[in-house]
């Protein structure tokens, strides 16, 4: 499926992936979530992300912290107070500093407080999706708050494509732990 451009689309992409992101996890490996994350060897990783996470636990805040930003940014708008998706003094060039700002924000959290927060800010975010119709999702100009973009575009980054991202990342893992797996989906 390409990335998704209704409401139902982005439901079930979203749910799908999220669910795989949860398959991956459930199959990996005590050497793999004990082995920390190191993509240093590879040439092709580097983008900040790769040296960031350092394990499980990071990807997940990571991922629950990115759902946050969505609801809050629907619910102040929602309100009237025009804001911007990402919290000032952070834009578009400078959001990896908040992505780093989210790491170390969440270096005392544990695995399991990050998977419950990120099973959570899921149902959270899903909940939301349902209060919108397809056309407030998918329909430029229709909330001055999202600018050249839609609503949903929004939507499908913080949950779909973010999972796709999540899952990519431990598969990277998993290839330098060295183990085998006939894990496929995604």
């Amino acid at each position: 499926m390409g990335r998704p451009t209704t409401k139902s689309d982005l439901i079930s992409a979203a749910n799908e992936n999220y669910e795989a992101l949860n398959g991956f996890i459930s199959s990996m490996t005590d050497k793999e979530l004990s082995t920390p994350f190191d993509f240093s060897e590879d040439e092709k990783k580097k983008e900040a992300h790769w040296q960031r996470d350092k394990n499980l636990r990071d990807v997940l805040v990571h991922l629950y912290e990115w759902h946050q930003l969505l609801l809050h940014w629907v619910a102040v708008n929602q309100k009237g107070d025009n804001q911007p998706f990402l919290p000032r003094p952070y834009n578009w060039k400078t959001y990896g500093d908040l992505n780093v700002m989210f790491w170390k924000k969440h270096q005392n959290t544990t695995l399991e407080e990050a998977k419950e927060m990120l099973e959570k800010s899921h149902k959270e975010v899903m909940h939301l999706t349902d209060t919108f119709t397809n056309e407030e999702l998918f329909s430029k100009g229709v909330y001055p708050w999202a600018g050249n973009s839609t609503v949903g575009s929004y939507f499908v980054s913080a949950t779909a494509s973010h999972y796709i991202w999540a899952v990519k990342k431990l598969k990277a893992h998993r290839k330098n732990c060295g183990e085998l797996s006939a894990y496929k989906k995604l």
